[in-house]
């Protein structure tokens, strides 16, 4: 079916798989709805419907500081009008998949944290392991609660030119953006509620409801109480750790509100000392206790891990969850989902180069124009070269900084992230131009095991034309993502 959109949509530039054109002048089926509900505003009605979600989400204080920024200030986070939208079939297998993930990533630390079967076995290097510097030995033989170490993850995936979802990479210490997830659908729901009511799209203000039930599983106690742990208000994300924690009505602490006695965690208050029985943590594991990690981190808990290897109180996500979306390890996360559920990965990922390997390691020196290059422990888009991209002087400096560290990265051949239309001006004009897109699902997973993946996720948008760099901290911004119902299901109401 040919359905040329009015000038207000243009695919000029899509990659090769787009998430609303099935072809330059063939919109996919759910999207026609959105498409005809856009046309009808106009320019001047997508521009003040722009306008009323930017202004609500400065009135909800949804802000994110971009630290590449010169003046390092909080801004409004971007958010695009045009939702993406997941059919019912597309999200069973994302959701299996990432299910998956957790499920086996879980297996992998508790093995590597105690009896290291799969290293003994060969099927992961040793070394790759033992000699990453996000391998904690603080964790070695500590039983977290039920054997779990990953209770809350964030699975970044990609669609590539044939529509299939890839795993880009894993989150497991601190993944952050789920309220933003909350706060698109409360805008989507403000602004726009006649086209959110033309959708059957599942809801996910859940959420807060979900990750305080996995949060207090880990406790044996009938009401414990539950605390968020947070660097405090300059940190980047700080409104989600408020957000959250006032959601699920929890106490949201700093280090300095604090004191472990006789390995006990308490909070002070103005009533007294009140014993902490889980503490959802917001902070990286370096700077988590003075006394295990690093000595001069002011934003800890001095015997927070003492007072974890006693029992007696629950930390969430575990520390050292770090080696398990180390971004070498990725590499063998196809082997570690055999090694321990015996399946082969629903989600396949991207090849992967690691410096650590000779043959790698040559590959890449010379090939990086055509290769995005990542070190192995970064997080948020920072230090990664995107080789098509990079200058002369670039190439050579990061072929000098590979060479010198090669254990430190790792290469990927350059993805064609899916494109989505987004509400940006281009050579001068308004309208909905095709933008990059990935997609980051957020799991949570109680004491027994069991995963519950929120119906819908991240989407992040690269705003800049041609940019394949999404991520919120380097200027990214976000879409409502709709997971549809299926088809003939009964709507529940609300």
């Amino acid at each position: 079916m040919n359905e040329n959109p009015s000038p207000l949509f243009s695919s000029a530039g899509a990659a090769p798989f787009d998430e609303a054109y099935a072809s330059s002048d063939e919109l996919r089926a759910i999207y026609r709805q959105a498409v005809r509900h856009f046309e009808a505003q106009g320019v001047d009605g997508v521009e003040s419907l722009q306008h009323s979600a930017d202004l609500s989400m400065l009135n909800q204080g949804v802000t994110f500081t971009v630290y590449s920024d010169a003046r390092g200030t909080e801004k409004i986070f971007p958010f695009d009008l045009m939702p993406r939208i997941i059919s019912a079939p597309d999200w069973d297998k994302v959701e299996a998949g990432v299910v998956q993930r957790m499920q086996a990533l879980n297996m992998f630390l508790e093995d590597v944290y105690h009896e290291q079967k799969i290293l003994k076995d060969g099927m992961v290097p040793t070394a790759q392991v033992m000699m990453s510097s996000l391998y904690c030995r603080e964790m070695s033989g500590l039983n977290p609660p039920g054997g779990m170490h990953v209770h809350i993850g964030g699975i970044d995936l990609i669609r590539n030119a044939t529509g299939e979802f890839h795993v880009l990479e894993d989150n497991l210490r601190v993944p952050s953006g789920v309220s933003y997830v909350i706060e698109n659908r409360w805008v989507m729901g403000r602004v726009q509620p006649k086209l959110l009511n033309q959708y059957k799209v599942r809801p996910v203000d859940h959420y807060p409801q979900m990750l305080f039930d996995s949060l207090a599983s880990l406790s044996t106690q009938d009401n414990p109480n539950v605390a968020v742990l947070t660097p405090g208000i300059y940190n980047s994300a700080y409104f989600e750790h408020s957000f959250l924690a006032n959601q699920m009505g929890a106490e949201l602490v700093e280090g300095q509100d604090l004191l472990v006695d006789r390995d006990v965690v308490y909070m002070k208050t103005t009533r007294g000392l009140q014993r902490v029985d889980v503490i959802y943590l917001r902070i990286d594991t370096e700077f988590l206790d003075p006394l295990a990690f690093r000595p001069d981190s002011m934003l800890g808990v001095p015997g927070l891990m003492n007072a974890y290897r006693a029992g007696n109180v629950a930390l969430a996500n575990a520390p050292g969850n770090g080696v398990a979306d180390d971004k070498a390890l990725y590499a063998y996360t196809p082997e570690i989902i055999r090694y321990y559920l015996d399946q082969e990965p629903i989600l396949p990922i991207i090849p992967t180069y690691l410096g650590s390997r000779e043959k790698d390691l040559a590959y890449i020196l010379d090939h990086l124009p055509e290769l995005v290059v990542k070190p192995t422990d970064a997080s948020g888009g920072y230090g990664l070269l995107v080789g098509s991209a990079a200058s002369k002087q670039e190439l050579a400096d990061f072929r000098v900084a590979i060479a010198a560290n090669p254990d430190h990265y790792i290469a990927q051949p350059i993805q064609q992230l899916s494109t989505h239309p987004t509400w940006v001006e281009q050579d001068g004009q308004k309208g909905f131009f095709p933008r990059h897109v990935d997609l980051r699902p957020y799991a949570v997973c109680d004491v027994k095991g069991d995963v519950k993946v929120l119906p819908g996720g991240l989407t992040r948008v690269a705003l800049r034309q041609g940019s394949l760099v999404v991520n919120s901290s380097q200027g990214g911004g976000s879409k409502d993502t709709w997971v549809l119902y299926p088809q003939n299901a009964e709507v529940p109401h609300a």
